[in-house]
């Protein structure tokens, strides 16, 4: 590579561009600027040639026509090794630009903000900026291109010890940085418009999600698998993503899925909620504002299953609880936050990820996609954001459910929505007795809920996510003192298992609404 002679910079975020310059003008750099970038060069003492100058084309439009111009692009386009393009410039007045330095309008910056207005979005989209990095990214054979300030001191080593130049494995990774910075701005455009500018009634023609990755991890599902996180342009304080590590090793694959799975769930209950997950699994589930009593009632639904799981709560751990959970073994802990005391018992269990949330509350106009990935190619959906519709709750038995029966149901038929299919949940009081999850068929998840009760049955409920296809489920839950079911209904059968229902006194009610959860 030749050394850099020429640089155009023109920058939105400026952090750390006015040292970066002036060690370029150690080298003997000329620089090629525009508008506040330029201005803050010369204050900084810097001489600067502004691009319209060199162009000899003002700009216009509000700075919307400034580099958008043969001298700038040819510059930067232009490959030596080729006597034509040399020529060229030659014959127009083109200099040899071997330095791009940009980073592009604020667009998603403005757009996160609340007030944001769809007219102050679009004047955020950056043209030129874009156009020059993708010429520069194309050119990397002869031209350096930065999108990114942490590149700086990379580059300025290099220089040193190039004597002025930047070798050309840096440059091919600059490059290749570059492309993917301009394809996650065009990306976060293209999704912006989507939500403002889509029919609501049917999905983009084409789907462009930008993922940001946030860290390596030290394997995937498996230690022969290699895994990485992303996360998306603008989470939202309340996902997983936005959770604060407080201490503990670092979060395995399997943990984040099981804290996403945690705090999902537990954030579906207004009252004092605790989530113990297992294997994507809720394996412990009650409900009640005593805080150390209701995870002792979680914990006690499979204590086997508990050990080495996954804790979520949608209340500050208490040091009362802290004291109760740390004379087991526990993976992580995800919480709205944890009282001091809490956090001083904790330490004392270093291994033990404690991660505090920023927020309950998920906005309900976002829009968000549930991502499935398959053999070359992505399912995509609405995610499943509904429980019940109260209205559409439909008694279908003779013997109508009481008022605990009922508030049970709907307990159990939330916590339900969070377990594999084929689920079975198990219910009493507030607090989940036993759990079927992932069976191919569902009488098989109702023994198998019934061998992992924590305590009888009798008087409880149950819930099944999906329709019975048999009366088999029923008289399974009658066998075991179960009193009333919550169910979809839709089957076929369902006067069959209506039928049973009503045999065994059973009260039934029927939502409407499937949760699968494959």
């Amino acid at each position: 590579m030749r050394p850099i002679q020429r640089a155009l910079i023109s920058v939105s975020d400026k952090t750390g561009i006015l040292d970066f310059a002036l060690e370029l003008q150690k080298f003997g750099v000329e620089i090629l600027s525009t508008g506040g970038t330029a201005d803050l060069l010369r204050k900084g003492g810097i001489p600067v040639i502004q691009v319209s100058d060199y162009t000899g084309f003002p700009e216009m439009m509000d700075g919307r026509i400034k580099t958008l111009h043969p001298r700038v692009h040819g510059g930067i386009l232009a490959r030596r090794d080729v006597p034509e393009h040399v020529k060229a410039m030659e014959d127009h007045g083109i200099r040899p630009i071997d330095l791009v330095v940009i980073n592009l309008y604020p667009f998603e910056q403005t757009v996160a903000q609340k007030d944001c207005r769809l007219e102050d979005a679009i004047e955020n989209i950056d043209i030129g900026g874009p156009a020059m990095v993708r010429s520069a990214a194309k050119n990397s054979q002869d031209v350096v291109v930065i999108v990114n300030p942490k590149d700086y001191s990379r580059v300025l080593e290099e220089m040193k010890v190039e004597e002025g130049a930047v070798t050309l494995n840096t440059c091919r990774q600059l490059s290749r940085d570059a492309f993917a910075h301009t394809a996650r701005y065009d990306s976060l455009i293209s999704t912006y418009l989507t939500e403002k500018w889509n029919d609501e009634a049917s999905f983009p023609s084409t789907l462009n999600q930008p993922f940001e990755k946030v860290q390596e991890l030290r394997y995937g599902e498996n230690p022969h698998q290699s895994a990485a996180l992303y996360k998306e342009s603008s989470p939202l304080p309340s996902e997983i993503i936005s959770a604060k590590q407080l201490q503990g090793k670092e979060l395995s694959f399997n943990n984040f899925i099981d804290l996403n799975a945690a705090w999902e769930l537990v954030k579906e209950f207004d009252k004092g909620a605790v989530v113990i997950i297992k294997h994507t699994n809720p394996c412990g589930v009650a409900l009640g504002e005593d805080q150390l009593n209701t995870f002792t009632l979680a914990r006690e639904v499979d204590p086997t299953s508990a050990f080495g799981g996954i804790l979520g709560f949608n209340r500050r751990v208490t040091a009362q609880t802290a004291e109760e959970i740390v004379k087991n073994f526990v993976e992580a802990v995800v919480a709205p936050g944890f009282d001091p005391e809490a956090l001083k018992l904790f330490a004392a269990k270093k291994n033990v990820r404690l991660m505090e949330m920023p927020q309950m509350e998920s906005p309900t106009n976002n829009v968000k996609y549930d991502l499935k990935r398959i053999g070359g190619g992505l399912l995509v959906q609405s995610p499943d954001t509904l429980t019940y519709i109260e209205d559409q709750l439909k008694i279908v038995s003779e013997r109508k459910p009481d008022d605990r029966e009922m508030e049970d149901m709907k307990f159990a038929w939330v916590v339900a929505k969070h377990v594999k299919s084929n689920a079975i949940v198990y219910a009493k009081d507030k607090e989940i007795l036993g759990i079927g999850a992932g069976q191919m068929s569902r009488v098989d998840s109702a023994r198998v809920a019934v061998e992992k009760a924590c305590k009888p049955l009798k008087g409880g409920v149950m819930a099944s996510d999906a329709f019975f296809p048999f009366r088999d489920s029923v008289d399974e839950a009658a066998k075991n003192g179960i009193t009333a079911i919550i169910s979809p209904g839709g089957s076929i059968r369902d006067e069959e298992v209506l039928q049973a229902a009503n045999e065994h006194k059973i009260a039934m009610v029927f939502t409407g609404t499937r949760h699968f959860k494959h």
